[in-house]
């Protein structure tokens, strides 16, 4: 069988699929992090100051879906790998406690360090802190039922468990005792520890409250230890709920769609280097179909570059690829999302769409943009009910991540362009 370069006759000129170089995978970096050098670069002034013993904040980066918090997360961490600093990644879970996670990922961090450090003992009495606070499952609840099976967490660890230090059972008091213990251990070799929180609007409440009262408390003491959390835009919202200096406590990073230049360098870049270009209006319609979503670049660039027969890449190449992208996203991005939702969850979501879209002067002007919000007052005036009896449906979509309360008495979607999608599906 022919290679695909095979197909046309002037090799240098073909676009060649298995040379496809975009990626629209959930967390999978592109092969060009375009629109994040601010972030990148505010992140290593970080790490430098704390390893110096300056005053930082944690940090907590929020947008919607397809923004690349995730992606952007994983890069950070790689920058304080980089700084050899130990660090350990978790993604919070709305039916999970916090206990479980944290203590691997400490795990993972402080044996980043352990090579390092001169006092193997010091490393040993943490890690029978470490078992300590793993193995002690918090009080039982009114029933008295144990801690689940997934709850329990038999780390690998040889030292016996201490007692007395992170084992209360009180998650805000263990994990204040554990994440001092952590730090004074990176103090020792003269670095960091960093925590990454994927999806961290799922916590629960208790947990919250912990993490918060721990990095204040870290704050105060000027140790080398930070959280860095990725979530949903109405993240501060629930900071805020559990700690009320949390506002002062983090520093706030919206990740937002790229711009323009951004967009077109996510694209242009990685084609450069497999010898392909674009004509300028192929990437006029390519920001125009995409928004400039980073998921969505990926998604729109790597349809486009299947379908594209020879360099340069031309507007129709996009116009015969769209609707491929477009049903891919379909399925995989929104498609999946929707049919978690109940009937009066899609109800709910439903009215929110319609209400999404102002009426022009011949046809629907769709605004999808990040603040774009609907009062859940006008939801319940459009479809004939009381806002308390839709109570139900909005509170199990937010925990389900499909929409956010950003402010009061206002809902969102938290996946980008969702109110056009829905608006295309029968009812």
């Amino acid at each position: 069988m022919s290679s695909p370069a095979a197909r046309w006759p002037d090799t240098l000129q073909c676009v060649d699929p298995v040379r496809n170089p975009y990626a629209p995978g959930a967390g999978q970096r592109p092969p060009e992090l375009a629109g994040r050098g601010r972030e990148l670069d505010v992140f290593d002034i970080v790490l430098e100051r704390i390893a110096r013993g300056r005053p930082e904040r944690s940090l907590m980066l929020t947008g919607l879906r397809g923004v690349g918090k995730t992606v952007l997360l994983n890069t950070l961490r790689s920058q304080a790998i980089n700084h050899l600093w130990g660090s350990g990644k978790i993604e919070a879970r709305p039916d999970q406690s916090l206990r479980r996670p944290v203590a691997a990922a400490l795990h993972m961090a402080v044996r980043e360090l352990a090579p390092r450090h001169r006092a193997p003992d010091r490393i040993d009495t943490f890690l029978g802190v470490l078992k300590a606070f793993a193995q002690r499952s918090a009080p039982t609840g009114r029933a008295g039922t144990a801690p689940k099976l997934r709850d329990r967490w038999q780390p690998g660890i040889d030292v016996p468990a201490a007692s007395g230090r992170a084992d209360s059972g009180d998650i805000e008091i263990d994990l204040v005792e554990l994440l001092s213990d952590a730090a004074a251990v990176a103090s020792d070799v003269g670095t960091g520890i960093a925590i990454f929180i994927d999806e961290m609007q799922d916590l629960g409440p208790e947990d919250v409250s912990a993490l918060c009262a721990a990095c204040h408390e870290l704050s105060q003491l000027g140790a080398p230890l930070i959280v860095v959390g990725a979530g949903l835009p109405h993240l501060p919202a629930v900071l805020s709920a559990a700690k009320s200096y949390s506002e002062r406590l983090f520093r706030y990073q919206r990740i937002d769609r790229l711009d323009r230049i951004a967009a077109d360098q996510a694209l242009c870049a990685p084609a450069e280097r497999e010898e392909v270009e674009y004509e300028q209006k192929a990437l006029d319609l390519l920001y125009e179909k995409s928004g400039g979503y980073p998921y969505f670049v990926q998604a729109y660039g790597k349809a486009t570059w299947d379908h594209a027969p020879r360099s340069p890449i031309t507007a129709a190449d996009v116009r015969v690829a769209a609707p491929e992208a477009e049903a891919e996203l379909a399925v995989g991005f929104f498609g999946s999302r929707f049919e978690r939702a109940t009937p009066a969850e899609r109800e709910y979501m439903r009215a929110m769409a319609t209400m999404s879209a102002v009426e022009g002067d011949s046809s629907a002007v769709v605004r999808d943009d990040m603040d774009a919000a609907v009062p859940t007052a006008e939801i319940a005036r459009a479809l004939g009910r009381k806002p308390a009896s839709l109570s139900p449906a909005r509170d199990a979509l937010i925990k389900k991540g499909l929409i956010y309360s950003g402010e009061r008495g206002t809902v969102a979607f938290t996946v980008p362009h969702f109110g056009r999608y829905l608006r295309t599906q029968p009812a």
